[in-house]
């Protein structure tokens, strides 16, 4: 059975016919194949989408690039026309300076779309050590303002007598702002520093050699792991699931980063994945709306879907039906609570 013949149909008709109706513009109109930039860890949850969006219907498979969530959305506000992508992935929010700068060239009208969630693992080789880490010892790990031991055992006698390698992505990847974000900045307050500061540099991650920026293909650091049983890597919770035979992941604040723990809100260190769509682009790039509805279909991000197969953690059924209902209707963020 096509994956486009499911209870969504009546969600697709309707996506369809906003996008006949919502396009007031074809910009795009001279290139028949849709380009997606951006995440990561989006990257291998909207290749599946778009394999299956090529075997499935009419229109060519999407080409997906692997640019980071910080480069995808630089490549996807550089303006509307066939030279820019029709979606970005984000492994966090759009930021505001984003906002602004899709705003300054003339990217004003856009989708967005959250499609699940995601932990962020600290992970490493079967092989090695088992590490339960807390976001405080995190922040005295890898800070760059931080106490920089050269031993996890420096931090607490109960940890590996090992030294701090850790293997991450660049500062382009919305994993490293998550990051950041929900374990650094976590822990330089749990440690007693000030909130303002912690917010800004104190959650800035040290640059002398402890902390490896790994690029943006975490396929990769997996392989790095197993290769070095030493260190360290961080990624999104997709790539510890779909190589549970080689690495294992860290307990963060005494939860086990596990499907269950991420979906009922208990991992610390979790956040929202998204794409943004063009609007402009709907209607004139053939099958933009028809992949859009594909991805939102029961049987790519349902429960019983393919993406949490993949380890995407599923939107509540309640999230999910008024994300369909946006697309459907192809409202427009308007930047609230960007920060």
């Amino acid at each position: 059975m096509s994956y486009l013949s499911s209870p969504t149909s009546a969600f697709l008709s309707g996506l369809v016919l906003a996008a006949a109706l919502g396009s007031t513009a074809t910009p795009a109109a001279a290139r028949d194949q849709i380009r997606i930039v951006g995440s990561s860890t989006v990257f291998p949850f909207s290749t599946t989408v778009a394999e299956q969006f090529g075997k499935t219907t009419g229109f060519k498979t999407p080409i997906v690039e692997s640019t980071g969530s910080g480069g995808g959305l630089k490549l996807f506000c550089a303006g509307v026309g066939v030279e820019t992508p029709d979606i970005a992935n984000a492994s966090r929010r759009m930021k505001r300076s984003e906002w602004e700068m899709c705003g300054e060239n003339g990217v004003n009208a856009i989708v967005e779309v959250p499609i699940g969630y995601d932990g962020i693992v600290i992970a490493n080789a079967k092989a090695a050590p088992d590490f339960a880490l807390s976001r405080a010892q995190l922040w005295q790990a890898l800070a760059e303002a931080g106490p920089k031991p050269g031993m996890w055992s420096d931090i607490d006698p109960a940890l590996p007598a090992e030294r701090i390698e850790v293997l991450g992505p660049p500062p382009s990847s919305g994993t490293r702002d998550a990051f950041e974000e929900l374990a650094m900045q976590k822990g330089c307050i749990e440690v007693g520093n000030d909130k303002a500061f912690c917010k800004n540099e104190g959650r800035e991650i040290r640059r002398d050699g402890a902390y490896v920026d790994a690029g943006e293909n975490d396929n990769l650091i997996v392989a790095k792991l197993e290769a070095n049983p030493q260190a360290l890597g961080i990624f999104g919770f997709s790539f510890l699931d779909q190589n549970a035979d080689k690495i294992k992941g860290a307990v963060i604040d005494g939860i086990e980063p596990d499907f269950d723990e991420i979906a009922e809100g208990n991992y610390p260190i979790a956040r929202t994945l998204y794409f943004y769509l063009k609007k402009a682009h709907v209607g004139a790039v053939p099958g933009l709306s028809e992949y859009t509805a594909l991805f939102l279909s029961d049987p790519m991000v349902g429960e019983d879907g393919m993406l949490p197969d993949k380890g995407l953690i599923p939107l509540a059924e309640d999230e999910l039906e008024a994300i369909r209902e946006r697309i459907a209707t192809l409202a427009e963020m308007d930047g609230e609570g960007l920060h």
